[in-house]
């Protein structure tokens, strides 16, 4: 049973101003793999916006917005063996949502030169 849905669309240059201009803001937000992955990436703040897009629809599906005791760079985004994105919930944030009955979250990314955008859908 679907028990949550998120989306979010971001501007790209808005997070490559971020991470320009804001000393900690990269690794506020992202965690250690998601960075070297971003950095490795021809368009990296492509990858980087689709991540930040990834991240706020979890917490829009969730329901609860930005929850106390959880961190944007707890909540990393992953591609498997074939590209797949996934979700794995890190540190704090994974304790903080472990009461949570999930069994599936499924997230769907895209991206181009200007524009970012992710979907999240949860199952219980």
């Amino acid at each position: 049973m679907i028990t949550g849905l998120g989306t979010d669309i971001i501007e790209v240059e808005r997070i490559a101003a971020k991470i320009g201009k804001e000393s900690g803001f990269r690794e506020l937000v992202f965690s250690a793999h998601e960075i070297a992955y971003c950095e490795a990436k021809a368009h990296k703040y492509e990858h980087y916006a689709a991540r930040f897009a990834a991240k706020e629809a979890f917490f829009k599906a969730l329901g609860t917005g930005w929850a106390n005791d959880t961190a944007f760079n707890e909540v990393e985004i992953r591609n498997d063996a074939s590209g797949q994105p996934h979700v794995v919930l890190l540190g704090q944030t994974a304790y903080t949502l472990s009461h949570i009955d999930v069994q599936k979250i499924h997230v769907s990314l895209s991206h181009i030169k200007t524009m970012a955008t992710a979907t999240i859908i949860i199952e219980q």
